[in-house]
């Protein structure tokens, strides 16, 4: 039989192949270690972009005499940035806008008194809560804005955000939705002591506080009216594992040293909403 090719220069050129072939391999590995992840890009920029509103009181707002944004989570995050070697970057907004520039990247997380749900752990990832709560009507304090429980919400005017869990609350018992766009506290309030508004729902803590703030308002807290419990917590895009698991690992370190009891009895009278609150629900 006649040899196509000679021994010797067939064995190089099976050599040269299965060094092509292996060299392949490790290329594409290669290729595919070299893919950055968030939290790579977050390290070698050393920068945390976060969404805030600057509006909430006292989660995130700006102080009445220097004007510096702050607040219980803007300085939890600052802190938990702090020991990650990083620094931070805010971007005030509207809660819509929030999820939107997650999803764009064009913030990295967002903290904003954000409520944990099965709807939004569909779209999004969250770091593990640093705020336990749960819902409370505020109305006013002459009538009770002509309520009694959920169901009387039914043709009532309820003050809020389109796209927030309580405005879903809110819409579920047929009350008449009251949009604002990232409105202060202020003008929440007193749209429900004058009567263009009846009802705001909303967290029991920031209620508790708005109410001590605004002492002359004809508004209070609904005495009978406690309902989800719930917990909040930083809010990012889905996949980003590494991020996820930096912060986790950061926030249970704070939790665990009291840094976040203390900030929180900072901003919240006394209050450690670190912890889950020992109420009855109806």
């Amino acid at each position: 039989m006649t040899r196509l090719f000679p021994s010797n220069k067939l064995s190089a050129m099976l050599m040269m192949l299965v060094f092509a072939l292996v060299t392949a391999g490790c290329s594409s590995s290669s290729e595919k270690k070299e893919e950055k992840t968030a939290w790579d890009t977050i390290k070698e920029e050393g920068k945390l972009t976060v969404a805030t509103s600057g509006t909430l009181y006292p989660t995130s707002y700006h102080d009445s005499e220097t004007n510096d944004l702050t607040g219980y989570e803007v300085e939890v995050v600052r802190e938990m940035a702090k020991r990650m070697d990083l620094e931070v970057e805010f971007s005030e907004m509207a809660f819509d806008g929030m999820l939107t520039s997650i999803q764009s990247g064009k913030v990295d997380i967002a903290a904003n008194d954000i409520m944990i749900n099965d709807e939004r752990k569909e779209k999004f990832d969250f770091a593990d809560p640093y705020k336990f709560s749960y819902g409370t009507a505020m109305v006013r304090k002459d009538d009770l804005s002509g309520i009694q429980s959920l169901e009387d919400l039914k043709g009532k005017k309820a003050a809020g955000e389109a796209t927030t869990t309580y405005m879903a609350v809110a819409r579920k018992y047929g009350a008449e939705e009251v949009i604002y766009d990232n409105a202060t506290n202020d003008q929440y309030l007193r749209d429900v002591s004058t009567g263009r508004t009846d009802v705001i729902l909303n967290d029991y803590y920031l209620q508790r506080l708005a109410v001590a703030a605004f002492p002359d308002l004809n508004i209070t807290i609904h005495p009978d009216i406690k309902f989800n419990p719930n917990s909040q917590g930083i809010i990012m895009k889905k996949g980003n594992t590494e991020l996820k698991e930096n912060i986790d690992a950061t926030i249970k370190e704070m939790l665990e040293d009291g840094t976040i009891s203390e900030i929180s009895k900072k901003f919240f009278d006394g209050a450690d909403v670190s912890k889950k609150p020992d109420v009855e629900f109806k």
